[in-house]
C-alpha cells in the first residue's frame, strides 16, 4: 500500500522499517535538514511538510506523543485535506476516545476512515513483530488496515468502534499503573514485617502475585526506580485516563488509591486530579 507516517521518533521509526520491510511504500515528513538526513538512511520517500504524506496515500499512520499533537496535525493542520477520498488514518498515540471520533467526524464526508490503533509494547516488541495493538474502527475498515498492522503488531486486536481502542489502552495503562502503586504498597508492608525491598522483588514473581509490573519492577530492583523509569508515558497516560472518566461523569473506584500510591512512589507533584 502506499502509505504516509507521522511521528518517526522512538516507537514510529522501528514501525516503518517493519513497514519498508513488508514492502509498503511509505513516505514521511522531513521538515529540517538534519530529520531529512536522518531519514536518508531509511527506505522511505521524504517530503518537507506534514499534510503531504496524506497526497495519493491509501492510508496515513500517525505515531506522535500526545494528543494535543494529533489534533494539531489531523483537525488544524491540512492533513485530512490532502487525503484522497476512501483513505484510512490510524492514530497510534494514546489519547482521548473523544479525539479520534472527532477526527472521524470531520473525514467521514468524504468516507475517509478513522481507526484508533493505540500500542502496548516498546521499540523492541516493534522491532520483532510482537507489538500489540488495540483497535478502534469499523469492520471493513479495520480488515483493510490489518495487514499493514501486521508488519509490526501481533496480536491485533479489533475491540470495538473508533474510540474503543483507545478506551481498553486507558484501561489497561491505568490498571497497570495502579499495580505498580499496590506494588509501592506491598514494599511497605514488607518493610513493616521486616523484609528488604530487594529479597522481596527477588521472592514474589516466583509466587501467584506475579505480573508484567512485578517483572519490570523487580528487574529494575525497586517500586521508586521503575516507577521513575517509567513516569514519562505513565504520568501521561494517567493523567488522560482521568480526565477521560471526568468527562463521563464517572471515576476510578479503587483504582484511583493504587494510582494515588504510584504518584507518591514516582515523586509526582501532581497526581493527575
Amino acid at each position: 500500500m502506499r502509505l504516509g507516517f507521522i511521528g518517526t521518533g522512538r516507537m514510529g521509526l522501528p514501525m516503518v522499517r517493519r513497514l519498508a520491510e513488508a514492502g509498503h511504500e511509505v513516505r514521511v515528513p522531513g521538515r529540517s535538514a538534519e530529520k531529512r538526513a536522518a531519514l536518508a538512511q531509511e527506505d522511505v520517500q521524504v517530503v518537507t511538510d506534514v499534510p503531504g504524506v496524506g497526497t495519493g496515500a491509501d492510508a496515513v499512520l500517525v505515531c506522535v506523543y500526545t494528543d494535543d499533537q494529533v489534533r494539531e496535525i489531523c483537525l488544524d493542520g491540512g492533513l485530512l485535506d490532502e487525503m484522497p477520498d476512501g483513505s484510512l488514518l490510524v492514530v497510534h498515540t494514546t489519547g482521548s476516545p473523544s479525539t479520534a471520533e472527532t477526527i472521524a467526524a470531520r473525514g467521514a464526508p468524504r468516507g475517509i476512515h478513522v481507526i484508533d490503533s493505540p500500542v502496548s509494547g516498546g521499540p523492541h516488541d516493534i522491532a520483532a513483530g510482537h507489538v500489540t495493538l488495540f483497535v478502534g474502527g469499523a469492520d471493513e475498515a479495520v480488515a483493510r488496515i490489518r495487514p499493514v498492522l501486521r508488519s509490526y503488531g501481533d496480536p491485533v486486536l479489533h475491540v470495538g468502534p473508533t474510540g474503543a481502542g483507545q478506551r481498553v489502552k486507558l484501561i489497561n495503562n491505568a490498571l497497570f499503573a495502579a499495580q505498580i502503586g499496590l506494588l509501592s504498597e506491598a514494599v511497605r508492608l514488607g518493610r513493616r514485617l521486616g523484609v528488604d525491598e530487594a529479597a522481596l522483588l527477588g521472592a514474589l514473581p516466583h509466587g501467584s502475585s506475579a505480573s508484567r509490573a512485578l517483572a519490570g519492577v523487580a528487574s529494575r530492583g525497586s517500586v521508586a526506580a521503575f516507577a521513575q523509569a517509567t513516569s514519562d508515558f505513565l504520568r501521561k497516560d494517567v493523567d488522560v485516563v482521568r480526565k477521560v472518566a471526568a468527562e463521563l461523569d464517572g471515576d476510578l473506584g479503587s483504582l484511583d488509591d493504587a494510582l494515588d500510591a504510584l504518584a507518591d512512589t514516582a515523586g509526582w507533584e501532581d497526581a493527575g486530579r
